[in-house]
């Protein structure tokens, strides 16, 4: 770049420096009390999560944002805390050094309580001195909007994704939303654009069929499309986990630069 050239607003490096981001699903019962005896039927899932998020803590992000479908687009405040009470198990969760006695949220969607959960597993050495954002996105965003969220979500120093979403709940007749022949083929794409880094394929996917599937990932998968596309570049993926056990498509993921 020629001296005195001003960088251009969602070039790697520049304005938007996304360096990684990893996809994991939300089920309550990855929390092995919530799940109980049935916890080691996960157990893939669990270790696949981790390491996705292992992966991302090490990509040298100092800012680490967490996405998740919600009710509506917003950031949450901090401080980060919740229970998983509502799921039977007085489980509580908390992102941060927050003075004891301090009340949280106490109000995290499935989507973002599992996500503090799951980065709460990891040595604190690995989370010291990262900044946290969670924000949500609406579930029933446009393609447009969740893409434009995510070209929003930028920093002044690396920063990295932990994308929270499920696939089709309508993998077998016992699943949330019983059986839909189009479904296995929905998560096929979804596994085939993680693992490629395709962010058009993401984008691609329609919000109507998502939702009759009872996709809870569409809009937060489309939000690290928008993200990854304004930072420029390319990437590789890696998908580390996609199975429908319950009936419900869940993947794991990571994308990085080459």
């Amino acid at each position: 770049m020629a001296r005195g050239t001003r960088p251009k607003p969602g070039r790697y490096g520049c304005l938007v420096p996304l360096v990684a981001a990893a996809v994991c699903p939300h089920p309550p019962l990855l929390v092995p009390e919530i799940a109980g005896a049935a916890a080691s039927e996960l157990d893939d899932l669990r270790t696949a999560c981790d390491t996705a998020v292992a992966r991302l803590l090490d990509s040298g992000a100092r800012t680490v944002v967490v996405v998740g479908a919600g009710d509506r687009s917003t950031d949450v405040d901090a401080p980060f805390r919740g229970s998983f009470a509502p799921w039977g198990v007085p489980t509580e969760v908390r992102l941060g050094n927050h003075p004891d006695g301090l009340a949280g949220t106490g109000q995290l969607p499935l989507s973002l309580l599992v996500g503090v959960w799951l980065l709460g597993r990891r040595p604190a050495a690995a989370t010291d001195g990262v900044n946290w954002r969670l924000t949500t996105v609406g579930a029933d965003e446009q393609v447009q909007t969740c893409a434009d969220l995510g070209a929003r979500l930028d920093s002044h120093q690396p920063w990295a994704l932990l994308v929270m979403g499920d696939g089709s709940a309508c993998r077998c007749e016992k699943a949330p939303g019983y059986a839909d022949p189009r479904a296995e083929a929905y998560d096929e794409t979804v596994a085939r654009a993680l693992a490629e880094a395709d962010g058009d394929a993401l984008l691609g996917l329609d919000p109507g069929l998502s939702a009759q599937l009872r996709v809870a990932g569409r809009a937060p998968w489309q939000v690290l499309a928008g993200a990854a596309r304004a930072a420029g570049g390319d990437w590789r993926g890696e998908l580390r986990y996609h199975a429908a056990p319950y009936g419900v498509g869940y993947l794991v993921a990571n994308w990085e630069r080459p």
